[in-house]
């Protein structure tokens, strides 16, 4: 079956599909039944008395392997070419924080990597041999390594193990404003400005801080990159993470999106300029040889696929093919922006209809992917990025630094929180679904028209890890209006849904200000950790005012990394093709129809947008009490 005939089958299925249907949920229980139930040995008999078995083999399946670093754990998913999940795995990975400075180990993830792909495999009842193409996805942090390969420390604390800088590092915010006062034309594509979660910045702070490191360091790369590094032993780097997080001019390949035996291309995008003006100059040596001499579409095969010794350690088939990588967020762009139900008939016949989505891609952080033909600038946002994520298309990136960190923050520091967890441990539930029974037990007791309206006294600014977007503001705070002496478990649960809107209008003033900009957005689409959280969905949708689309699979990430690996096995010939036929809707969580509902959350918004004006009055106010 070709990819054509996979393509109808599966806009077949999507027929079948309404905006009401659930999100399919797999055990892995329920797989190894049906799959002995179905792929069962035959048994044949003789005609003497004595029985004999003949086992025939089993016929080999395609599967394909996505792996997700994120920011607390490494996962494994394994997917059939329909994209059905098969198997997970995941496992904690090491953090040090101390304070602005956040760092991990390369050799610590990559073992947890190796030990979720064979959990992943056993619980599947997957053979090396079925496994035809692995993808990778991480976090945008910055890796450090010399001509061995080994780590690089970029730690104050010379620990040879901390060679990474996580992406939520903001040691580096005061180089991101000497690089953004250098006003080069690299920064238009950055939103006007680099962010302090850039690898620039963190760059130009190793090079002033830890002189002796930045002298050892023999590459650097961001995560993504030496995962497929360490996989295929090829250096080549991808345009996702490139243009998205190192001022990479992706759109320097313009005429070689046609080129069909090669995408793998000599790195022409960089601006040297740029490096040497913001004193990051020795990075241009021999041919940018420390940060990507050469650049490839996400998806396109690298190397001769893994080394004989990664196969080894990941227990997969030396040589099995390993596509160009994604940053994690943007792996779950892929995962999920062709997961429209079948309803949403135009999506197949208008292939622009795609830039009228925003995928949501909710967990420690959220990151907000919109895609359109023309390249659009927006002040504070990030991009355009040339086919960063979908090829041929330019990417629009908001974000939130702190959105599933907020929440754990929120409730983990309030004195209700240890006896909550102890209840909601003692019936199976998590925290969220408990503080969602205790608002709905409010809001009958107190007669409430809604749950939302319980909040009308608490108003949340969510800068507490500044603002990505779109205001682009580091240094914002967080702000709570409405604080009382109350430290019940119902004030919690207050404190618990005010955060929950201020991310959502965070979120909305991200889709107001993409729209004002050129964008056409009116459909939401969203995965992830908090994508599972009800409250989190309703309120969204009931905010923003648009339907938001969920996904079949929700480990939308892992589907995306497992898109690369079947592109890069030849599966299918394109990214674009291989997400129309692996992507897959689930349910549709619609707006409130209740005029009421929108009339409370604009008067909140109002306020909302408020606060960080009143903030900015504040700090100009101090900042003269003190100049």
């Amino acid at each position: 079956m070709d990819y054509k005939d996979k393509r109808d089958k599966k806009l077949d299925s999507r027929k079948s599909m309404t905006d009401t249907t659930p999100l399919l949920e797999y055990s892995y229980q329920n797989q190894r039944h049906n799959y002995y139930r179905f792929n069962s040995c035959p048994i044949s008999s003789s005609f003497s008395m004595e029985m004999t078995t003949t086992v025939l083999p089993r016929q080999l399946r395609s599967i394909f392997l996505g792996v997700d670093v994120g920011t607390g754990s490494a996962r494994a998913g394994l997917f059939n070419e329909d994209g059905k999940l098969l198997s997970t795995a995941n496992s904690p990975i090491q953090i040090w924080k101390d304070g602005d400075c956040v760092e991990q180990s390369s050799t610590d993830i990559w073992l947890a990597i190796c030990t979720v792909v064979k959990t992943a495999c056993a619980l599947g009842n997957v053979s090396k041999e079925e496994v035809k193409g692995l993808g990778f996805a991480a976090t945008c942090s910055l890796v450090a390594v010399d001509s061995e390969g080994e780590p690089v420390t970029v730690s104050w604390s010379g620990d040879t193990r901390r060679n990474i800088i996580v992406w939520m590092d903001h040691r580096a915010v005061k180089q991101a404003e000497r690089i953004n006062a250098s006003n080069s034309p690299v920064l238009q594509y950055c939103g006007g400005g680099v962010s302090p979660e850039m690898e620039p910045p963190k760059l130009l702070w190793v090079k002033e801080n830890l002189q002796e490191s930045w002298s050892m360091a023999f590459r650097w790369m961001d995560l993504s990159d030496w995962l497929t590094y360490k996989a295929t032993g090829d250096d080549t780097r991808s345009l996702c993470t490139t243009v998205c997080k190192w001022t990479y001019l992706g759109h320097a390949h313009m005429q070689q999106i046609n080129e069909k035996d090669s995408r793998d291309m000599e790195a022409c995008g960089w601006d040297d300029g740029f490096w040497e003006e913001i004193g990051l100059g020795d990075l241009v040596d021999g041919h940018h040889a420390k940060i990507g001499r050469s650049v490839a579409f996400p998806g396109h095969a690298l190397g001769s696929g893994l080394t004989l010794h990664a196969a080894k350690e990941l227990g997969l088939m030396a040589g099995t093919p390993v596509g160009t990588a994604l940053i994690d967020a943007h792996a779950g762009g892929v995962g999920v922006m062709e997961s429209v139900p079948a309803s949403d008939s135009e999506s197949i016949v208008d292939e622009d209809a795609i830039s009228r989505r925003m995928v949501l891609v909710c967990g420690t952080s959220t990151c907000h992917m919109a895609v359109s033909r023309t390249k659009l600038f927006i002040p504070g946002v990030w991009g355009p990025f040339w086919s960063a994520m979908v090829p041929e298309y330019w990417l629009t990136e908001g974000g939130q630094s702190a959105t599933g960190s907020l929440l754990d923050h929120i409730i983990e520091n309030h004195v209700a929180s240890p006896h909550l967890a102890n209840r909601a441990a003692s019936r199976r539930i998590s925290i969220f679904d408990l503080l969602s029974e205790i608002l709905e037990s409010m809001k009958q007791d107190e007669g409430s028209p809604f749950i939302a309206a319980l909040t009308s006294d608490i108003h949340i600014l969510p800068d507490f890890h500044g603002n990505r977007s779109p205001i682009a503001d580091p240094k914002s705070k967080g702000i709570i209006t409405g604080l009382t002496l109350d430290s019940s478990e119902k004030q919690l649960a207050l404190l618990y849904l005010a955060t929950v809107q201020g991310i959502a209008y965070g979120t909305r003033h991200i889709v107001e200000h993409c729209n004002a900009n050129g964008h056409k957005i009116d459909t939401l689409l969203a995965c992830g950790g908090l994508a599972k959280n009800r409250l989190f969905v309703q309120e969204h949708a009931d905010i923003i005012g648009y339907p938001i689309i969920l996904p079949r699979e929700n480990e939308s990430v892992l589907l995306g990394s497992a898109i690369l690996g079947a592109v890069a096995s030849k599966e299918y010939p394109t990214v674009r093709e291989a997400m129309k036929a692996m992507n897959a809707a689930g349910q549709v969580v619609h707006p409130s129809k209740d005029t009421k509902v929108k009339k409370y959350h604009d008067a909140k918004y109002s306020i909302f947008r408020d606060l960080y004006e009143q903030q900015q009055r504040h700090r100009s106010l101090m900042s003269e009490a003190l100049s």
